[in-house]
């Protein structure tokens, strides 16, 4: 194991910051496996598991035992991390420019299309090395401008030529759930099975340039475009929503650092003993099946329904209640679905966010994840 300090913010009249990540195994001796906690930095579940990862990790890699490459970097956002609004946290968001963390990243596909004209053919296993290379290449060229644009160049540098990409997140209230491309849909369904998931939700392009379609969105790009060639969805990005932001707990951590120690396992990358899959509490559903709901007006938001209950279209899920002019509406689904996060405020304003609800059946477009 080595552990890498990555300078971020560096100039020499305003503070400092720093980035650390941690390597076990060895270079191109098997799959590359990259994890990343807490990419918005007030999100703290991932950064308690990342904590069991590495304990683990370090025991395995001390005995010969990580077969490829794995990269951990327990703390993804030290900027986010120092930010501090009022006494509380704030990390989703840039203060400086309003930029959301987990947003604008690089996509490498259309500078790909120019410089791999002409040189893919048959070959999938040459063809995803020759990918990984000009996306390494074309990450490290990317041009920055201030500290956020840093810190995400670092982190897309390391983990744009990875396998696996896992981008442990975790949402206001929530159960645990999944992101990844349509491509991942097989791939995917181990990790969430080990995982519990209760809900994996997929999409080709979800909007916004979220990380994880950093990783793994250019390979289902570049097998579109170049029809004629072997290519691969050669990297597995996921994100992982590990429940809500105020479910820190070491049973929770460690039962999730386990199952993704095993996820590991079961591609090969550990070696450990494996256990069987269990069941899946969950199908992978189109992300565009989500129906985002909101305040119609301001009041105290009571919910009838929990997370992870199912609901039938108009079922009452919650109700707002104005104190003062004592007008109360309930909120409804519009399709059948399961109610996996929802906002931890009681009291919203007008078009604020509520709750999500993951039906079945696409019916949404544009820009499918929040803000």
């Amino acid at each position: 194991m080595h552990m890498t300090k990555h300078p971020i913010a560096t100039d020499d009249n305003v503070t400092t910051a720093h980035l650390t990540s941690y390597h076990y195994g060895k270079r191109g001796a098997g799959k590359k496996v990259y994890i990343q906690a807490s990419l918005h930095a007030d999100e703290v579940p991932a950064m308690l598991v990342a904590h069991f990862l590495r304990q683990e990790l370090e025991r395995l890699d001390a005995a010969g035992r990580v077969k490829g490459e794995v990269i951990l970097v327990p703390v993804a956002n030290p900027l986010g991390l120092s930010q501090v609004l009022h006494g509380a946290p704030f990390g989703r968001y840039d203060l400086g420019t309003g930029t959301n963390f987990n947003r604008g990243y690089h996509h490498v596909t259309d500078e790909l299309k120019q410089a791999l004209a002409g040189r893919l053919g048959q070959d999938a296993q040459a063809n995803v090395a020759l990918i990984r290379q000009h996306a390494l290449r074309s990450v490290a060229e990317w041009k920055v401008k201030d500290a956020t644009g840093t810190l995400k160049k670092i982190l897309l540098g390391m983990a744009i030529d990875a396998d696996i990409m896992l981008d442990l997140h975790c949402d206001n209230e929530a159960v645990l759930h999944m992101y990844a491309g349509t491509p991942l849909t097989g791939a995917v369904q181990p990790l969430a099975a080990l995982m519990g998931a209760r809900v994996v939700l997929v999409a080709t392009q979800s909007g916004g340039e979220p990380f994880d379609e950093a990783c793994g969105k250019p390979w289902w790009d570049l097998a579109e475009h170049f029809k004629d060639a072997a290519i691969p969805p050669a990297c597995v990005a996921v994100t992982v929503e590990l429940r809500g932001e105020m479910d820190v707990r070491y049973d929770y951590a460690r039962k999730d650092a386990d199952a993704l120690l095993q996820y590991l396992a079961h591609a090969g990358v550990l070696d450990i003993p494996t256990r069987a899959l269990p069941p899946a509490l969950c199908t992978p559903t189109p992300l565009d099946a989500v129906e985002p709901l909101e305040a119609p007006h301001a009041g105290v938001l009571v919910f009838h329904k929990q997370l992870g209950d199912t609901v039938e279209a108009g079922e009452p899920l919650a109700d707002i209640v104005n104190p003062v002019s004592g007008q109360v509406s309930t909120v409804a689904a519009t399709r059948p679905g399961l109610l996996f996060a929802s906002t931890a405020h009681r009291h919203l304003l007008r078009g604020m966010h509520i709750c999500k609800v993951a039906g079945t059946e696409s019916f949404r477009s544009g820009n499918l994840l929040s803000s």
